[in-house]
Protein backbone atom coordinates (compact mmCIF):
# COMPACT_ATOMS: atom_id res chain seq x y z
CA UNK A 1 0.00 0.00 0.00
CA UNK A 2 1.19 3.46 -1.17
CA UNK A 3 1.76 6.27 1.65
CA UNK A 4 -1.42 8.37 1.52
CA UNK A 5 -1.19 11.88 0.69
CA UNK A 6 -2.47 13.86 3.17
CA UNK A 7 -2.28 17.74 3.46
CA UNK A 8 -3.22 19.26 6.94
CA UNK A 9 -4.63 22.85 6.48
CA UNK A 10 -4.70 25.28 9.35
CA UNK A 11 -6.59 28.61 8.99
CA UNK A 12 -3.93 30.13 11.61
CA UNK A 13 -2.45 33.40 11.07
CA UNK A 14 0.12 33.72 13.88
CA UNK A 15 1.88 31.30 15.37
CA UNK A 16 2.30 29.36 18.03
CA UNK A 17 -1.18 28.38 17.36
CA UNK A 18 -3.75 25.81 18.73
CA UNK A 19 -5.13 25.44 15.52
CA UNK A 20 -2.01 24.10 13.89
CA UNK A 21 -1.53 22.24 16.84
CA UNK A 22 -4.99 20.30 16.18
CA UNK A 23 -4.42 19.20 12.92
CA UNK A 24 -0.98 17.81 13.62
CA UNK A 25 -2.33 16.00 16.47
CA UNK A 26 -4.57 14.15 13.86
CA UNK A 27 -2.11 13.82 11.19
CA UNK A 28 0.38 12.42 13.65
CA UNK A 29 -2.23 9.95 15.19
CA UNK A 30 -3.26 9.21 11.41
CA UNK A 31 0.55 8.40 10.58
CA UNK A 32 0.61 6.08 13.43
CA UNK A 33 -1.98 4.11 12.21
CA UNK A 34 -1.33 4.05 8.26
CA UNK A 35 1.92 5.10 6.13
CA UNK A 36 1.31 8.86 4.87
CA UNK A 37 2.99 11.48 3.33
CA UNK A 38 2.23 14.74 5.42
CA UNK A 39 2.43 18.40 4.29
CA UNK A 40 1.10 20.71 6.57
CA UNK A 41 0.56 24.44 5.57
CA UNK A 42 -1.25 27.29 7.53
CA UNK A 43 -1.91 31.12 6.79
CA UNK A 44 0.92 32.17 8.80
CA UNK A 45 3.39 31.00 6.43
CA UNK A 46 1.11 31.60 2.76
CA UNK A 47 -1.57 34.19 3.69
CA UNK A 48 0.24 37.09 2.09
CA UNK A 49 -1.05 37.09 -1.60
CA UNK A 50 -4.42 36.20 -0.32
CA UNK A 51 -6.00 39.01 -1.69
CA UNK A 52 -6.43 37.74 -5.07
CA UNK A 53 -9.69 37.48 -6.32
CA UNK A 54 -8.78 34.84 -8.96
CA UNK A 55 -7.07 31.68 -9.00
CA UNK A 56 -4.67 33.38 -11.66
CA UNK A 57 -3.31 35.79 -10.05
CA UNK A 58 -2.38 33.88 -6.93
CA UNK A 59 1.16 33.55 -5.30
CA UNK A 60 3.02 30.83 -6.26
CA UNK A 61 3.13 29.55 -2.59
CA UNK A 62 -0.67 30.03 -2.38
CA UNK A 63 -0.90 28.39 -5.53
CA UNK A 64 1.16 25.05 -4.57
CA UNK A 65 -0.83 24.93 -1.27
CA UNK A 66 -4.48 24.94 -3.38
CA UNK A 67 -2.91 22.08 -5.82
CA UNK A 68 -1.41 20.17 -3.07
CA UNK A 69 -4.97 19.92 -1.60
CA UNK A 70 -6.83 19.47 -4.67
CA UNK A 71 -4.26 16.56 -5.14
CA UNK A 72 -4.75 15.14 -1.88
CA UNK A 73 -5.77 11.68 -0.57
CA UNK A 74 -7.10 13.15 2.26
CA UNK A 75 -7.50 16.52 4.14
CA UNK A 76 -7.20 17.37 7.93
CA UNK A 77 -8.57 20.75 7.87
CA UNK A 78 -9.13 23.20 11.20
CA UNK A 79 -10.02 26.60 11.81
CA UNK A 80 -9.93 29.16 14.83
CA UNK A 81 -13.40 30.09 15.65
CA UNK A 82 -13.96 33.80 14.36
CA UNK A 83 -17.56 35.26 15.81
CA UNK A 84 -18.98 32.22 15.68
CA UNK A 85 -18.02 30.56 12.49
CA UNK A 86 -14.26 29.57 10.37
CA UNK A 87 -12.08 32.69 9.72
CA UNK A 88 -12.46 34.39 6.44
CA UNK A 89 -9.09 34.05 5.26
CA UNK A 90 -9.48 29.73 5.73
CA UNK A 91 -12.95 30.62 3.65
CA UNK A 92 -11.31 32.69 1.07
CA UNK A 93 -8.36 29.65 0.38
CA UNK A 94 -11.11 26.84 0.06
CA UNK A 95 -13.04 29.10 -2.37
CA UNK A 96 -10.22 28.65 -4.59
CA UNK A 97 -10.94 24.60 -4.79
CA UNK A 98 -12.05 23.30 -7.53
CA UNK A 99 -15.44 21.89 -6.25
CA UNK A 100 -14.46 18.41 -8.30
CA UNK A 101 -11.07 17.99 -6.70
CA UNK A 102 -13.20 17.46 -2.87
CA UNK A 103 -15.46 15.26 -4.16
CA UNK A 104 -15.04 12.19 -2.69
CA UNK A 105 -12.12 12.90 -0.80
CA UNK A 106 -11.72 12.10 2.66
CA UNK A 107 -11.58 14.75 5.45
CA UNK A 108 -11.37 15.10 9.28
CA UNK A 109 -12.27 18.44 10.54
CA UNK A 110 -11.13 20.51 13.73
CA UNK A 111 -11.67 23.51 15.25
CA UNK A 112 -10.04 25.62 17.89
CA UNK A 113 -11.73 28.52 20.12
CA UNK A 114 -12.17 30.18 23.24
CA UNK A 115 -14.19 28.04 25.37
CA UNK A 116 -17.10 25.78 24.71
CA UNK A 117 -20.18 27.89 23.60
CA UNK A 118 -17.82 27.58 19.96
CA UNK A 119 -17.65 23.81 19.92
CA UNK A 120 -20.62 23.71 17.81
CA UNK A 121 -18.95 25.57 14.59
CA UNK A 122 -17.83 22.50 13.92
CA UNK A 123 -20.90 21.22 13.07
CA UNK A 124 -22.89 24.21 12.00
CA UNK A 125 -20.10 25.56 9.61
CA UNK A 126 -17.23 22.83 8.60
CA UNK A 127 -19.53 20.40 8.46
CA UNK A 128 -21.71 21.94 5.79
CA UNK A 129 -18.70 23.75 3.82
CA UNK A 130 -17.49 20.49 3.15
CA UNK A 131 -20.80 18.56 2.60
CA UNK A 132 -21.52 21.22 -0.18
CA UNK A 133 -18.67 19.91 -1.78
CA UNK A 134 -19.73 16.15 -1.09
CA UNK A 135 -16.46 15.49 0.39
CA UNK A 136 -16.46 12.09 2.60
CA UNK A 137 -15.92 14.20 6.33
CA UNK A 138 -15.00 11.81 8.96
CA UNK A 139 -17.98 11.38 11.53
CA UNK A 140 -16.13 12.86 14.77
CA UNK A 141 -14.90 16.61 14.51
CA UNK A 142 -12.50 17.56 17.13
CA UNK A 143 -12.27 21.01 18.81
CA UNK A 144 -10.54 22.58 21.52
CA UNK A 145 -10.75 25.02 23.93
CA UNK A 146 -8.02 27.21 25.43
CA UNK A 147 -7.55 24.93 28.35
CA UNK A 148 -7.13 21.74 26.60
CA UNK A 149 -3.95 22.67 24.36
CA UNK A 150 -1.08 23.68 26.37
CA UNK A 151 2.79 24.18 24.08
CA UNK A 152 1.26 22.20 20.93
CA UNK A 153 0.06 19.64 22.93
CA UNK A 154 -3.31 18.27 23.76
CA UNK A 155 -3.55 18.07 27.08
CA UNK A 156 -7.14 16.77 27.55
CA UNK A 157 -8.36 13.94 27.64
CA UNK A 158 -11.32 13.65 26.44
CA UNK A 159 -10.09 16.01 23.46
CA UNK A 160 -7.42 13.49 22.88
CA UNK A 161 -10.18 10.55 22.67
CA UNK A 162 -11.75 12.39 19.37
CA UNK A 163 -7.87 13.25 17.81
CA UNK A 164 -7.55 9.40 18.02
CA UNK A 165 -11.15 8.84 16.85
CA UNK A 166 -11.00 11.31 13.96
CA UNK A 167 -7.86 9.40 13.14
CA UNK A 168 -8.89 6.09 13.34
CA UNK A 169 -12.29 7.29 10.92
CA UNK A 170 -10.24 9.13 8.24
CA UNK A 171 -7.78 6.25 8.22
CA UNK A 172 -10.95 3.97 6.80
CA UNK A 173 -12.45 6.39 4.87
CA UNK A 174 -8.49 6.38 3.06
CA UNK A 175 -8.97 3.01 2.72
CA UNK A 176 -13.03 2.78 1.31
CA UNK A 177 -11.19 5.60 -0.99
CA UNK A 178 -8.60 3.69 -2.03
CA UNK A 179 -10.37 0.53 -2.94
CA UNK A 180 -12.76 2.27 -4.67
CA UNK A 181 -10.09 3.89 -7.20
CA UNK A 182 -8.55 0.22 -7.58
CA UNK A 183 -12.01 -1.11 -8.54
CA UNK A 184 -12.67 1.64 -11.15
CA UNK A 185 -9.17 1.30 -12.61
CA UNK A 186 -9.95 -2.33 -12.52
CA UNK A 187 -12.94 -1.56 -14.31
CA UNK A 188 -11.27 0.32 -16.85
CA UNK A 189 -8.16 -1.63 -17.65
CA UNK A 190 -11.09 -4.35 -18.45
CA UNK A 191 -13.20 -2.38 -20.51
CA UNK A 192 -16.17 -2.71 -18.25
Amino acid sequence: MRPARIVAFSGNVRRPSRTRALVEAVAAELGRRRPIELKVFDLAEVGTGLGATTRQALPLPIAHMIEAIEGADGLIVGSPVHNGSYSGLFKHVIDFLEPAALAGKPVALTATGGGPRHALMVEHQLRPLFGFFTAHVAPTAVYAGEAEIEDGIVTDERVAERVAAAAGELAHLLDVAEAARRSAAGRAVAGI
